[in-house]
């Protein structure tokens, strides 16, 4: 029997740490009881949130309805040749899973070590790091239609993937609840060492020829050098879309910064790296009542205790406001605003 309690306190589920409420709080083991939960009419009409690792998003205010933690479990794999096809519970915890392969020595999942948040929510945001992003590896996922109480399966092609974005952020927001995500990995490792600091600290290694767990070590190192660990100082991570710009926009700002982070986004499209902007504007490190900016990375904001919601989002204004002013770039948040 499913129990729905009542007033819960959410700081203890979002990675931010700031305290909000949930007026209805429910947690879900397995799909079936999705299908329970909707055949009360009253849950098809309130608001409705659902919640993995609390990883990528900041409540501004309490939660007004009903907050569904999905923590449903398993991992399975089925190896066809050189293919290997692996189905995780969409509550399992995202880097427990790319161990899990790594481990295995499936391919794929390698670049993608430590990004915190769980399963579910991964095709949701097409979570991307060092060069490869979920689509890449994404073979297929069952999600719950609340309308009609029924799993159905989407394709790749379903998902309408794009950067950090998917069907579920967007025409499909709010109808579907995923419950498992297929990925398709590799017996034979195709490695992407490019991007980023990944090769050069190979090379500080001594590692001529990496394994994926090889790979696997250097993303979780240099993450950790990098960006905060939640469970020390709130934060959800990259705060900020990396923004694409137009070649010929590109162009007028090279020519007066020269030295500006950039990466090809497709034709005439290109990419800058937010948080190269953010810190030329003078906020790497910066604090800001209880919050701030972290001292090793521009792009992530923290609680440096006590944080509102409010705050936090009052900060990153301030910082969009800031590069827009010297830059002419109009940067996104990537972290989901919850009121």
């Amino acid at each position: 029997m499913l129990q729905i309690q009542e007033n819960v306190s959410l700081k203890n589920f979002n990675t931010f740490g700031v305290e909000a409420k949930a007026r209805y709080f429910v947690e879900i083991s397995h799909e079936d009881e999705l299908a329970e939960l909707f055949l009360d009419p009253m849950w098809q009409t309130v608001p409705r949130l659902i919640l993995g690792g609390g990883s990528n998003m900041l409540f501004i205010s309490d939660f007004d309805g009903l907050v569904i933690r999905m923590n449903i479990r398993g991992i399975e794999h089925r190896i066809s040749h050189t293919d290997v096809f692996v189905e995780a519970g969409a509550g399992e915890v995202w880097n427990g899973l790319v161990q899990y392969a790594v481990q295995h020595g499936y391919a794929g999942l390698e670049n993608l070590s430590l990004i915190p948040g769980s399963v579910g929510a991964s095709p949701i945001q097409n979570i991307g790091a060092y060069g490869v992003e979920l689509k890449d590896v994404f073979e297929s996922c069952c999600a719950f239609e609340i309308a009609s109480r029924t799993v159905k399966k989407f394709n790749k092609a379903d998902c309408g993937f794009g950067y950090r974005e998917s069907v579920f952020k967007g025409e499909l927001k709010g109808q579907y609840i995923i419950t498992s995500v297929k990925f398709k990995l590799s017996l034979t490792p195709n490695l992407s060492l490019h991007y980023g600091a990944i090769s050069q600290e190979l090379t500080n290694r001594g590692i001529a020829q990496p394994s994926i767990k090889d790979v696997s070590d250097v993303v979780s190192h240099i993450r950790v050098s990098k960006l905060p660990d939640p469970s020390t100082i709130g934060n959800a991570g990259s705060f900020f879309k990396n923004p694409v710009i137009g070649a010929d926009q590109f162009e007028k700002l090279h020519s007066l910064y020269p030295e500006v982070v950039n990466y090809p986004a497709g034709e005439n499209r290109v990419k800058l790296a937010a948080g190269w902007l953010i810190e030329q504007c003078g906020w790497k490190g910066k604090v800001v009542g209880n919050t701030g900016t972290w001292k090793n990375q521009a792009l992530v904001l923290v609680n440096h205790g006590g944080a509102t919601g409010t705050e936090v989002y009052a900060l990153s204004s301030q910082i969009i406001d800031s590069v827009y002013s010297k830059f002419g770039v109009m940067l996104e948040r990537e972290v989901n605003m919850i009121q």
